[in-house]
């Protein structure tokens, strides 16, 4: 039993943790918002899940690493200079970053990696996300933890190879990207698709949420995974053993 912290309580995402803490025979530490004192909920806390905006990362950690608890980061839509605070945190503490805590979405992106690496260059990579009309961020957390698990199957960086929008007279597509494509509509949790393309023949892995449930009982699970651990940056696919 572990008392777990939420920062970002307020939000639909935050009602779904209190119920897969819960749920999971854990306590509920409390929880913060925008105007709260995540110091104060680390004090009180085993462990901390951040689902709230890339803007507090950098006090949500430093709350995290004056009390040394280690913390889930489930925050979508971080910059490079996110996870230089991330790399700086996880000196001190035990740190999970995803962009996506469901187990299924963890273990497509194993399937993705090998699929990249067997299939080889002949094979387009094409991401396909669709969620709901109030996100914000395009592409989605996931379908960039995809497209890199695409691009560490075939040896790149994501960085060299992604193509996210396309418009007008594009030309023609160029050999070894990676690309994505964004849907935004109705209350659609999160479905992710990444086609694999090639001469007469074609390849789909395919996850679809059907509730934010998913997220919370990973990010959960992720988080009992978490207590003890030795300081450092872990990932999903360590907490299912891959």
């Amino acid at each position: 039993m572990a008392r777990i912290g939420i920062i970002g309580s307020a939000g639909r995402m935050g009602q779904a943790l209190r119920d897969a803490i819960a749920q999971g025979g854990h306590d509920y530490a409390g929880g913060v918002d925008r105007d709260g004192d995540p110091a104060a909920l680390a004090a009180q806390s085993d462990v901390l899940v951040d689902f709230s905006a890339p803007g507090a990362l950098e006090s949500n950690c430093e709350a995290a690493i004056a009390v040394g608890v280690p913390m889930v980061v489930g925050t979508t839509g971080l910059e490079e200079r996110h996870h230089w605070l991330i790399d700086a945190a996880a000196l001190s503490i035990p740190i999970l970053q995803t962009g996506n805590t469901s187990l299924g979405v963890t273990l497509l992106a194993h399937l993705v990696r090998e699929a990249a690496q067997r299939l080889g260059p002949d094979w387009d990579i094409e991401i396909v996300e669709t969620h709901h009309r109030m996100k914000v961020d395009a592409p989605s957390g996931t379908a960039l933890l995809l497209g890199e698990a695409a691009a560490c199957g075939r040896g790149e960086r994501l960085g060299d190879v992604e193509q996210r929008a396309r418009d007008g007279i594009t030309g023609a597509r160029e050999p070894g990207a990676i690309g994505f494509a964004s849907l935004r509509g109705g209350t659609v949790a999160g479905d992710h698709a990444v086609h694999f393309l090639t001469d007469h023949e074609r390849l789909t892995l395919t996850h679809m949420a059907e509730n934010r449930a998913i997220f919370a009982r990973g990010a959960v699970r992720a988080a009992q995974w978490l207590l003890g651990r030795a300081p450092g940056r872990y990932t999903m696919p360590e907490v299912l053993d891959l």
